[in-house]
């Protein structure tokens, strides 16, 4: 059975679907942060768990009127927020991409919140060498944006994700205009300028798996994660597919989730 709910927040509501049954599993998106993200997943945990996903704010049924940058800080403080809502926790969570950095920063915020983290491709590239270079090049996709080329910053902004890229095409309608055009003037440069609190994080007794996919090597949102782990003396982990593996490869990917969790 669904549960559908509001869960108030600071400047808004976010959209709140619960079903399953069993220990209380928050997953959090990445990219427009919609929780049908997660639909095959979710069927595929329910029997087990109680599988609670959220659109994150300002996107698709949640709502947001706040104005400017929205912080990671922010939405992990929403993400806290939706676990309060369902019950208080503490829970086992999933974020990848964005969704990750949202965890890492839930976690650090609220320690007791969380006893497991599976933290999935989290795009930290301030702890990479070359982090002004992949600063620079969100910069000019948000630039690109900004001057009414949405097609184009969507294009630059999925190349560089492994297994994103859309084929060549003479013209294409960019469904979720409104939410694409939120991630690049509002979220993307924040996201990309977050560094996880790493003290926080090894003070933190929630069990932190940083994982990132073996399609995945050899792109940028692979390497934050095994610096991650590096930073918190953790074992790193390859999960199958690339980065879209949640919902190009729910079946394998579920799997291998179910083995952290409960190994």
């Amino acid at each position: 059975m669904i549960s559908e709910s509001r869960c108030p927040v600071e400047d808004g509501e976010l959209y709140v679907r619960s079903t399953g049954e069993g220990p209380l599993l928050l997953l959090i998106a990445g990219g427009l942060g919609s929780a049908d993200t997660f639909r095959a997943m979710t069927k595929l945990l329910a029997d087990d768990y109680t599988v609670v996903t959220y659109d994150r704010r300002g996107h698709f049924r949640s709502t947001d009127t706040s104005t400017g940058p929205v912080s990671v800080p922010k939405q992990a403080e929403d993400a806290y927020a939706v676990l309060q809502h369902v019950g208080g926790g503490p829970a086992s969570v999933f974020g990848t991409s964005a969704g990750a950095l949202i965890g890492l920063d839930l976690v650090a915020r609220h320690p007791d919140a969380a006893t497991t983290l599976v933290a999935h491709e989290p795009p930290a590239i301030q702890l990479l060498p070359d982090a002004l270079g992949w600063l620079d090049e969100a910069n000019a996709q948000v630039r690109l944006a900004q001057a009414g080329d949405l097609m184009g910053a969507f294009k630059r902004f999925t190349d560089g994700i492994a297994g994103a890229a859309l084929p060549e095409l003479r013209a294409i309608r960019l469904p979720n205009e409104e939410d694409w055009k939120r991630l690049f003037g509002r979220e993307l440069a924040e996201i990309l300028d977050y560094l996880p609190d790493l003290r926080a994080l090894r003070r933190a007794r929630t069990e932190i798996f940083p994982v990132a996919g073996v399609g995945s090597r050899g792109h940028y949102h692979y390497h934050p994660a095994k610096i991650l782990a590096l930073e918190l003396g953790l074992p790193f982990t390859e999960m199958p597919g690339a980065h879209l593996a949640p919902q190009r490869n729910p079946a394998q990917f579920t799997e291998a989730l179910r083995d952290l969790l409960e190994g």
